[in-house]
């Protein structure tokens, strides 16, 4: 028996639809999140599906970010699990279930279906996927699921992606998703989340990674609303060495935004979601035109040339909205009229803001890219983080107290129905995500 995986988000709440669109050809992803659909020559807005009933709690919307979704079609989970109705009575002593191992695949010469993901999703064997207990699941949507799971050998949480390989290809998205597992092994970064492991079995494939409890900064800063300068210096120092790393090894994040960046037990950032991502070597360009309209830089919106400069202006969007509590402008219908309206826009930051704030965000928000603040050495130097180390240890040292006693003021989540295996009806169990 197998799993399924994909999910949608709420683009009019969070940022504008994200999408893809250009000639790049079967390489592009697009989503508000993880795995999205790919385009070639159109732009895909975002849509929601009614007819899923929406996951709250913060827990559960961080997680939505791994996942991706566009269009309205139920997962091949969905459809499966709907088969059998399996009614729940009070079961609270069942042990979790075993994540269920897929068909050992032994067969010479190895089927298309199973090389066309190599080596990215190496075969696993089953006594390997033995090890995992699912607990629970975190979140599901149109195109997967993302499940809690428990490693019996180490003792450890952890989040397990599923994503049907059939509709990988008919997105069109094989070498997108191939990417993001090549960039994310790659990644050893305190602030940046990477790679746990990744397999394939017959019909689907598997991503792992550390589970965060937390939730996400967007759902943060809307319980919050404005943060203090204090707060914003450490979270932008924080996302600063991640991105200044990522360009380091010639990555390319190109969905910088507040639902992409998790927030760990003591509070600190880690950056994730690298389903738009891509190897782009210094002195490379690229044209696709993806990402979160409200987060775009203008050379992105125009369909380039671009280069890795494109992540400093999310950030100066990002930290304008932590400061300012609102977008500096609204998301439009598409790119077209997002250009039109990021050239009108007469920048202008809010009077309450100290001098060394102002100044970076009018520096991260430079319409030309060859004069915007685009270095970590520019972050080292700038007033605004005057005597602060750029040292990720030094950061981490203390827990995030406001973070903490926001998580502490939200209201317990529901419990999770308990579940002795996966021939179950997924829709009894959408509006109770398995708790934090």
């Amino acid at each position: 028996m197998e799993l399924g995986v994909g999910l949608m988000n709420d683009a009019s709440q969070r940022g504008g639809p994200a999408y893809v669109t250009g000639t790049q050809g079967s390489g592009s992803w697009g989503a508000t999140g993880g795995m999205g659909v790919a385009g070639s020559q159109q732009t895909l807005p975002h849509k929601q599906d009614d007819s899923i009933p929406p996951i709250q709690g913060p827990w559960v919307r961080g997680w939505k970010r791994l996942l991706s979704g566009v269009g309205t079609t139920l997962s091949g989970l969905d459809r499966l699990w709907g088969q059998r109705k399996h009614q729940y009575p009070h079961l609270g002593s069942l042990e979790p279930a075993l994540l269920p191992a897929e068909k050992p695949l032994s067969e010479w010469p190895v089927p298309k279906l199973i090389s066309l993901f190599l080596p990215e999703f190496p075969i696993r064997p089953p006594q390997g996927q033995q090890q995992l207990k699912v607990l629970g699941f975190v979140a599901k949507g149109s195109f997967g699921t993302v499940l809690k799971v428990l490693d019996c050998g180490l003792g450890a949480l952890l989040a397990v992606k599923v994503v049907p390989k059939v509709e990988v290809l008919q997105r069109d998205s094989l070498r997108q998703c191939k990417e993001e597992v090549s960039i994310q092994r790659q990644i050893r970064h305190p602030f940046v989340s990477g790679l746990g492991g990744s397999w394939q079995g017959q019909r689907h494939l598997f991503t792992m990674y550390n589970y965060y409890s937390t939730g996400d900064l967007h759902s943060l800063w809307t319980t919050v609303g404005c943060f203090s300068e204090a707060s914003i210096r450490l979270f932008a120092a924080e996302l600063a060495l991640g991105v200044g790393y990522l360009h380091d090894l010639g990555i390319v994040h190109r969905d910088l935004k507040m639902e992409n960046i998790l927030l760990d037990e003591r509070g600190h950032l880690k950056l994730t979601d690298f389903g738009l991502s891509r190897h782009l070597p210094q002195g490379g360009r690229a044209y696709t035109i993806c990402g979160t309209l409200q987060y775009m830089a203008p050379e992105v919106l125009s369909g380039g040339p671009y280069n890795h400069v494109v992540d400093w202006w999310s950030l100066g969007i990002l930290l304008f909205a932590l400061a300012a509590g609102k977008f500096p402008l609204q998301a439009e219908k598409d790119h077209v009229a997002m250009l039109a309206s990021v050239t009108r826009w007469d920048y202008e930051v809010p009077a309450s803001l100290s001098q060394g704030l102002s100044l970076l965000l009018q520096e991260l928000l430079c319409h030309n890219p060859s004069q915007r603040l685009r270095y970590l050495y520019h972050f080292q130097v700038h007033p605004f983080f005057r005597g602060m180390a750029f040292d990720p240890e030094l950061l981490q040292k203390q827990p995030v107290s406001f973070v903490l006693e926001a998580r502490a003021a939200l209201p317990a989540p529901a419990e999770a129905a308990p579940f002795q295996d996966f021939d179950c009806d997924l829709m009894s169990l959408s509006t109770h995500p398995c708790p934090a």
